[in-house]
């Protein structure tokens, strides 16, 4: 599936800001708005065409969209939207659990007042993006949210690592599952904000058992979506939330 055509919104977008960044920004909606779906082609040649762009940009977009994991490039045929596997989905959800957890309680430790002023605005900022067509935004913002929160971990091998796993966690997913289901866009967001927002609580009040509890209980709750929308057994990802129980707070 490629692009058809390109609006007149799109073609300003591309004008006003740095091209590979637009580029990546036009094709990262189109993924988790289910309009390239796992699987499907990204022709470089097609896309440069019905943008009005050069090659250059629109494969260095292509690297960026590698790179936060939406797509993947394969050796002499070129770059397509990752296909997941049940396996894939599992193996990240347990690791996003523990790394959430163990970078919570660090950061606690560490964070700066700063760091902690940079998640507020975060916040500030997520309460705007409340429409469909605000998802691509909303999810670059909690990719930064949590990152921010990584970074003030102070522990390189604990960013490095948590960079490999947020790219293989299939967020962007559950954003589509969105487009496809709108009514449940506004508790969805909402729930999210609630979340974030008692993440950043717990780190301002430098509780680390409350931050790691408050990161586990997020991202189980992507776990609900998993199950409900990607088909992933339920007891496969218990499995996995049984493994963090010793790290929540009693």
């Amino acid at each position: 599936m490629l692009i058809n055509s390109h609006s007149n919104e799109e073609t300003e977008l591309i004008q006003k800001r740095p091209l590979k960044e637009d580029i990546f920004d036009v094709l990262h909606e189109k993924i988790i708005s289910g309009v390239y779906k796992p699987g499907d082609w990204l022709r470089q040649e097609d896309i440069a065409t019905q943008l009005g762009v050069s090659m250059t940009p629109v494969r260095e977009g292509l690297d960026l969209l590698v790179s936060a994991g939406l797509v993947e490039r394969v050796p002499y045929r070129g770059v397509r939207v990752r296909e997941i596997s049940p396996k894939d989905v599992i193996e990240a959800y347990g690791l996003r659990l523990v790394l959430e957890a163990v970078i919570a309680q660090e950061a606690t430790r560490n964070i700066t007042d700063e760091q902690i002023a940079r998640l507020e605005g975060m916040l500030a900022e997520m309460k705007k993006h409340d429409t469909l067509k605000e998802m691509s935004d909303e999810r670059k913002l909690s990719r930064e949210f949590h990152s921010t929160i990584a970074e003030a971990s102070r522990n390189d091998l604990l960013i490095k690592l948590y960079a490999i796993v947020a790219n293989a966690f299939p967020d962007w997913l559950l954003y589509e599952a969105l487009f496809r289901n709108p009514e449940l866009l506004a508790d969805s967001t909402a729930t999210t904000l609630g979340e974030h927002i008692a993440i950043v609580d717990a780190l301002k009040k430098r509780d680390a058992d409350q931050a790691a509890q408050k990161s586990i209980e997020h991202v189980m709750d992507s776990g609900k979506w998993l199950k409900e929308y990607l088909n992933i057994p339920a007891e496969l990802l218990r499995e996995k939330e049984e493994q963090v129980s010793p790290l929540m707070k009693k």
